[in-house]
């Protein structure tokens, strides 16, 4: 076993959204990093603290959860008209993995201050106040998010007004652009923003029964069923959901044959390798509730309830991915969140979370005879937490 030295690795620990990573330039990295394989992952890894076999992360810079065991790894931009490249990892707790197969939005709001205060963005395109559009290629699922950074006396601003449920501090709004966020991987993008060709479908969960459920790609592939059907009111917090093994089998369970009526998996075996995506998540119509910072919120602040699980676990707010299909899905008449939310499609939607609300729009169209989404907006908050050198030790 080697007893060298610590690496010591440039590192940013940011907080995006209601999630936090350790950020990287792609080369600060060290070279057998800074492609991907077995060895980055190991790294990364051991930045975090996993596999964390205690599920503390007392050893790393993780935070024993979903939304705090992740990385980021920033690099000059590879697709034209375009500033930076943007990877991001999802770090397992307890499990040897790096789930590579879908995108944070919450962390993508980070990404554009990062990108300002790490010299991707030319000097001449920073203002002495104002906005900085800065267009990120995120890698994970080829799409361009823009992110509109607000610049105060010359730097990124990071303090403000603007608040977040389930961020317990203000700070400065940051609006993020998702283009094109659905899935265009097949014959026609259109359609395969719903796999299965349906906005709603019977899905035959083994050991549940048959549920109703809306299937989409939208942002990230999320699977939502009613919380009615699956015997919840869905204002539930975490501690309603985490602490039920059972339920966060069924929860799996759904997950599961979601990914294989959507084609994302052909064998049960392969969701071993996607813990990030697809999401699942219920719906519900709107109802007062008491969100996990004891604030009241009353029915009619929102259109409806929804509770998302990430990583095997309900999620203490809602990933930035999934609000985009929230929001996508709820423009869509006959689909299970359009119907919890009585209807609504409009151009923006207000859902309840554990945390609390937040409110995201969605350009949603009929375009001959399918759904598109071109567009989805929200706002959201980022800074950061602390900088200089990550030590690890090398994991080789």
């Amino acid at each position: 076993m080697s007893h060298d030295p610590q690496l010591r690795i440039p590192a940013t620990y940011m907080r995006g959204g209601t999630s936090k990573g350790v950020f990287f330039r792609l080369q600060d990295l060290p070279a057998w990093a800074q492609t991907p394989g077995p060895q980055r992952d190991a790294l990364l890894m051991r930045v975090i603290g996993s596999p964390d076999p205690y599920g503390k992360h007392t050893d790393g810079m993780g935070g024993a959860t979903s939304s705090t065991s992740k990385c980021v790894i920033i690099g000059p931009a590879t697709q034209p008209d375009h500033d930076v490249d943007y990877l991001y990892g999802q770090v397992a707790i307890e499990r040897a993995f790096v789930d590579w197969t879908g995108n944070c939005g919450n962390l993508s709001t980070a990404v554009g201050p990062f990108a300002i205060s790490n010299g991707f963005i030319p000097v001449d395109r920073i203002p002495e106040n104002g906005t900085v559009a800065v267009k990120v290629w995120q890698k994970n699922i080829g799409k361009t998010i823009i992110v509109h950074v607000p610049i105060r006396n010359g730097v990124v601003q990071e303090t403000g007004d603007f608040e977040l449920d389930g961020v317990t501090f203000p700070a400065a709004e940051i609006v993020l652009e998702f283009v094109d966020p659905s899935d265009d991987g097949g014959d026609n993008g259109a359609a395969s923003m719903f796999p299965t060709g349906n906005v709603v479908d019977d899905l035959v969960v083994p050991g549940i029964g048959t549920l109703r459920a809306t299937m989409i790609t939208a942002g990230i592939p999320t699977i939502f069923v009613n919380a009615a059907d699956i015997d919840y009111r869905g204002n539930e917090l975490q501690g309603d959901i985490n602490s039920d093994s059972a339920a966060l089998q069924r929860f799996e369970a759904i997950r599961t044959a979601g990914a294989l009526r959507m084609g994302i998996i052909r064998e049960v075996a392969e969701m071993a390798s996607r813990q990030h995506s697809p999401k699942v998540a219920m719906v519900a119509p709107p109802m007062d509730f008491v969100s996990s910072a004891g604030k009241s919120v009353a029915a009619d602040a929102m259109d409806l309830q929804v509770r998302a699980m990430s990583m095997g676990k309900m999620h203490h707010a809602m990933m930035g991915t999934a609000s985009v299909a929230i929001a996508t899905a709820a423009g869509v008449p006959g689909t299970v969140v359009n119907a919890a939310a009585g209807g609504q499609v409009g151009d923006a939607v207000t859902f309840a979370h554990p945390s609390g609300l937040l409110r995201v729009g969605a350009q949603v169209t009929n375009e001959d005879g399918h759904w598109v989404v071109r567009k989805a907006i929200m706002s959201r908050s980022a800074r950061v937490l602390m900088e200089g050198l990550v030590r690890v030790p090398d994991p080789r």
